[in-house]
This record gives C-alpha cells, structure tokens and sequence, in this order.
C-alpha cells in the first residue's frame, strides 16, 4: 500500500504542495529530511512549520518530506516507524491533513525516551485534533498498521539519502540553516532569507 500525495519509486517521498501535471515545471522543491522521535525536529516544526506550509500554499515551493525512524534504533521501540505509518494514513486522507497531523505529532511528542507514539491509542487520540482525519479509513489503517510496510521502505530510502542527522533542510542543492548553536530554531525571518539567497 503506498499512500496518496506521495512521489518517487515506492512513493517514499510525502508531498505537500502543488504538483504540476507531467512534463510541467512547477514550484522549487524543498527537501526536509525528519524523525517523528526527534526533539530538534519538533522545534523545528514548532517554530518554522507554519512558514513552510505558506510557502507551499502561496506556491513558492513544493514540500518534499523524508522520514527516518533511526531513533528507534537508537532508543528501541517502534514510535518513529509507528507515527510514520500513522501518517502515510495521513496523507491518503489528504495533504491538508497530513500536515495538520503531522503539527499534532510534533506538538504533542513525548520524551524521545519514551516510545508514547508507538502506542496505537496515542496515535488515535491526536487524531482527533486533526479536522477531518478520523473515520474508519483512517482508523483501520492505523489499527491494521496498513502502512507499515511503507514506512519501511520510507526509512530505507532515508538510510540510502546521505542525510545523516534530523532535520535537515535541503533547498537548490544547499543546505538550509534551521537550528542556531544552542539548538533552537532559527527565526522565520532567517529561515526565509536562505531561501531567497538560494533563489538568486
């Protein structure tokens, strides 16, 4: 099963954005490159996500997300790779609500120590903060684990990206600063600004 607003081979990248019919040009790509476990991506999302999604909405760029679930590896249990199959049902229901929801995991993210989103209930309960994500699609997807073999191939896509740490923001070919020194996110305005350099 590969979800809907998805691309490339096996459908590993979730895209939010405008997609331009074949053989048409369309908005520039902006690759994020996440772990649902990870602390400084929930920053990042925190802080930057509303950005990113107006420029996906006004059409500046095209969002490409790439999910790792290393975190699992290196904490044990199943919360990266269980929240990432709960969000390819996600994005079957709809762009709109695959990044509603993909907020609410963030926001909602508990210690990366403790593997809350590996927890079938979790992932339910903050669906329901998502307008229009819950219904028995939705719901059997995440109980039946659907996606689960996806996330999969997400994760070894990822593996196979280069990427080595999350986040990471790729835009043109070049890196794109979102955490300062200290680990917080940079501000919007900064963010932004490494784009329309990039653009130039």
């Amino acid at each position: 099963m590969i979800p809907a607003n998805t691309t490339g081979e096996g459908g590993t990248t979730v895209v939010y954005g405008a997609q331009p019919a074949a053989g048409e040009p369309g908005p520039p790509v902006l690759d994020l490159y996440l772990d649902l476990r990870c602390p400084y991506c929930r920053r990042m999302e925190n802080a930057l996500g509303e950005t990113t999604q107006r420029l996906a909405d006004t059409g500046e760029v095209v969002l490409h997300h790439h999910f790792g679930t290393f975190l699992d590896d290196q904490l044990g249990g199943h919360g990266s790779h269980r929240a990432l199959a709960a969000l390819g049902a996600a994005a079957d229901v709809g762009q709109p609500q695959f990044m509603a929801y993909l907020r609410t995991l963030y926001r909602n993210q508990p210690s990366e120590k403790h593997d809350g989103l590996a927890e079938e209930r979790t992932l339910l309960g903050l669906a329901n903060e998502v307008d229009g994500l819950r219904g028995d699609s939705f719901d059997e997807a995440v109980s039946e684990r659907v996606y689960d073999t996806w996330a999969r191939q997400v994760s070894r896509a990822f593996d196979r990206s280069g990427v080595a740490a999350t986040p990471t923001v790729v835009f043109r070919g070049r890196p794109v600063a979102v955490l300062d020194s200290a680990g917080e996110a940079v501000p919007p305005e900064r963010f932004t600004a490494q784009l329309h350099d990039a653009a130039e």
